[in-house]
């Protein structure tokens, strides 16, 4: 059986002041030859490595701080912390400590190191203890001097701490100050301040004890009320007994925990309200208050976890319908306090605090509650479920796809988290950006786990499709049945691309969207924007945008460019052949007669293999592969016919001969007529049909680059200018134009 009794965690001090867990194991003293001495060694529980070597220095000094934490330095700006189970193994390793330092384990710090000079060093140890004046109200101006001559002296320090631990001084001081106060002794209530601000910082844990304790720490308080540099005293004591009330959710029955949850919020509340702001040199003398603080939240956390009746009473009454809504109301705001306190805890105890979270039905209790009808507890709840996929998204995925086999699509966690995000009511939409930066987490493949059994990206992609898609989808579907958008949607999805493009391209966010997809140079996606004609709303934006210079008219140019850079071939063969009559009397740029020169070389090449054999023979050496670029093979693939084409129909109708007007305009009509029809059979149901090619599109854009379109309510434009006020007044006159080309460019396209 484990020895409890030497079971420790060693802690760590960041240079953020914090405790950082360095893990935890049994602790032992042994003579290290390598060191040369008796030395504390710590060896982990879970697979016996070491955490902990340290040599027991004779001129270290040693703390031993809440009967269970012992605390040293082992250099200027390390500080280290053994925390024990049991007071009992705390106790022998301090004996051992005091053994190996010659001193007696009845004291709480062996040693301390000190800068004096060795003329005051050999004053100071060889006088005897400090000896402090009587506590009488005509000595308080004695005893805050005295007080305030310590503090630079780390010997005086200890003896005075020492002093006002033995007399039991500290509780004589306030009985005194009750007596100023009643006697409105203003001199005596600032000295009184002074005194009890210079024990703070004698940073002394046994001292911290007694003034936190129950009976004396309101009076306490009450002595910081008095600062002499403010004209009147503050009113601390009034607030924490009227103002702040503990108000328990659920009963706690541990006497002991409740006095802790008093205690932890009270010392919190003097660090940060009651305690002046502290010096550069103050600062570092308190830094036991932090341990303090820090110590109890984790055993606090460390205490409800453990109470198994509380935690299954708070999810019973979180889920019970016969809850009222007050009730409801104060238990999630608890819960979602309990995983906020979580937050600074060291990660293998915020480990096990969501493991214990997950077990008792945290998941199940937050569908119950975000299906509620009350916003400010699905707020709460929202804020919960964020520490749960901030923590751990593959958790989250593995219930909603258990979930999925016993429950209808409707009712998932997961859409419901949609459907909240599209149906929020925020005029900031403050709620749907956050409910969009969960939904991207939980879609991201990067933080998705493969392992030699499962592969999370394949088995959770496929479930977000078959039963989440439809509902992500279905307001964009609704919003473009018609010519032109109902109304106006702040995000564009990778699943329905087409039906944004039928908006005259008055949001740009469909620009983007088609620039990203031909961004990532795969010819899936190429070879489907060949096929349904995607560049013809693109060619007509651009040909009604005139000669104006604003964002689309740079936006749409900078798109042909980047295929004329990239040298897409397929797409550039495609542009050329079906919209250079539209195109070929834009001069101002270079991009599309540039589009044409690359055009003409292609065609050489396929006249000319032989020559396109020596180019390819000089590129060779220059060559650099991209982890996109397609083998031969696959490219000769890629130009086979589809499932869905007829025998012997070629993926990019070739043309000898220019379109004319008639024959640009028409393919936009038949563009235009098949998505209604598609629309039209997927508006009773299942938008997510297995066969719809347009599902395989997203899917695949999803698991690469174009996920951060998913879920961003508005991206970064491609182009942008200081004069955006002007092109918004440009592109209103543009939509109240008609979807048809003006006259001039019909001239243009017709000749």
């Amino acid at each position: 059986m484990t020895d409890t009794r030497r079971r420790v965690k060693v802690y760590t001090l960041n240079e953020d002041r914090q405790w950082d867990d360095r893990g935890t194991g049994h602790v032992s003293s042994a003579y290290v030859e390598r060191l040369k001495g008796m030395s504390l060694l710590v060896r982990a529980e879970s697979d016996g490595s070491l955490l902990l070597e340290s040599k027991i220095n004779p001129n270290t000094a040693y703390q031993k701080q809440q009967d269970t934490l012992i605390v040293w330095s082992e250099a200027e700006n390390y500080d280290l912390a053994l925390s024990f189970q049991e007071k009992a193994g705390c106790d022998e390793i301090w004996e051992k400590i005091c053994q190996v330092q010659g001193k007696d384990p009845s004291v709480d710090i062996t040693q301390e190191l000190i800068d004096e000079s060795e003329e005051e060093r050999f004053d100071d140890m060889s006088s005897p203890g400090l000896e402090l004046p009587p506590c009488e109200l005509s000595r308080l101006e004695e005893v805050a001097e005295l007080v305030a001559s310590s503090l630079p002296s780390p010997l005086r320090r200890e003896k005075l701490a020492l002093a006002l631990e033995n007399e039991g001084y500290i509780r004589k001081l306030l009985e005194l100050f009750r007596v100023c106060e009643d006697l409105e002794n203003r001199e005596g209530l600032h000295h009184l301040y002074d005194i009890i601000k210079g024990i703070f910082l004698l940073n002394r844990t046994a001292l911290f004890e007694v003034m936190f304790s129950e009976e004396c720490i309101m009076d306490m308080i009450g002595c910081l009320e008095f600062d002499p540099s403010l004209p009147q005293p503050r009113r601390h004591r009034e607030f924490l007994t009227t103002t702040a009330r503990f108000k328990e959710v659920i009963p706690i029955s541990d006497p002991e925990l409740r006095q802790k949850i008093h205690q932890t919020y009270r010392v919190q509340y003097i660090q940060d309200m009651v305690l002046p702001t502290p010096s550069v040199f103050e600062e570092n003398m308190l830094s036991t208050l932090h341990s303090f603080i820090f110590f109890n939240k984790v055993e606090i956390v460390g205490m409800l976890q453990d109470d198994e009746k509380f935690l299954t009473e708070l999810f019973a009454q979180l889920t019970d319908e016969a809850t009222d809504d007050d009730k409801r109301h104060e238990l999630v705001n608890f819960l979602k306090e309990f995983c906020a306190f979580s937050q600074t805890l060291q990660p293998q105890n915020r480990d096990a605090f969501f493991k214990t979270l997950s077990n008792m039905g945290i998941l199940p209790a937050l569908e119950v509650i975000l299906g509620m009808d009350d916003v400010q507890v699905r707020g709460a709840a929202t804020d919960i479920f964020s520490y749960l996929v901030e923590y751990n998204p593959s958790m989250v995925r593995e219930f909603v796809m258990q979930e999925s086999q016993q429950n209808d699509d409707d009712i998932l966690l997961i859409n419901l988290i949609i459907e909240h995000m599209i149906c929020d009511t925020d005029p900031e939409l403050g709620g749907a950006v956050q409910l969009m930066g969960l939904l991207r987490t939980l879609v991201d493949p990067e933080n998705m786990l493969a392992t030699a059994n499962k592969t999370e990206k394949t088995e959770f992609l496929s479930f977000f499709y078959k039963h989440c898609m439809h509902v992500l989808s279905a307001p964009l579907l609704a919003n473009t049945t018609e010519e032109k958008p109902s109304k106006d949607i702040n995000y564009s999805l990778a699943v329905k691309s087409h039906c944004t493009f039928r908006t005259n391209f008055s949001c740009p966010g469909a620009l983007r969207f088609m620039r990203k997809i031909i961004g990532l140079k795969d010819e899936f996606y190429n070879r489907y924007i060949m096929r349904n004609f995607l560049f013809e709303p693109v060619v007509k934006a651009f040909l009604n945008n005139g000669s104006r210079y604003n964002l689309i008219n740079s936006a749409i140019i900078e798109m042909f460019e980047y295929v004329r850079v990239e040298d897409v071939k397929s797409l550039t063969a495609h542009i050329i052949e079906n919209y250079w009559k539209a195109l070929e009397d834009v001069d101002y740029v270079q991009t599309f007669k540039g589009l044409k020169l690359r055009y003409e070389q292609q065609r050489e090449r396929q006249d000319n293999p032989k020559l396109d054999s020596m180019r390819s023979i000089l590129r060779n050496h220059r060559f650099r592969r991209d982890a996109r670029t397609l083998e031969d093979e696959e490219e000769m693939w890629f130009n086979t016919d589809e499932e869905d084409l007829e025998d012997g129909e070629a993926v990019v109708p070739p043309s000898d001969k220019m379109k004319s007007d008639e024959d640009l305009m028409d393919p936009i009509s038949k563009f235009m007529e098949r998505k209604k029809c598609t629309l039209l059979l997927h508006a009773g149901g299942n938008y997510a049909d297995s066969n719809n090619v347009l599902n395989v599109l997203s899917y695949r854009l999803l698991t690469f680059d174009g996920i951060s379109l998913l879920f961003q309510g508005g991206l970064v434009g491609l182009v942008d200018y200081p004069d955006d006020d002007e092109e918004d007044e440009d592109e209103e006159d543009a939509d109240s134009k008609e979807e048809s080309p003006p006259l001039s460019k019909k001239s243009k396209l017709s000749s």
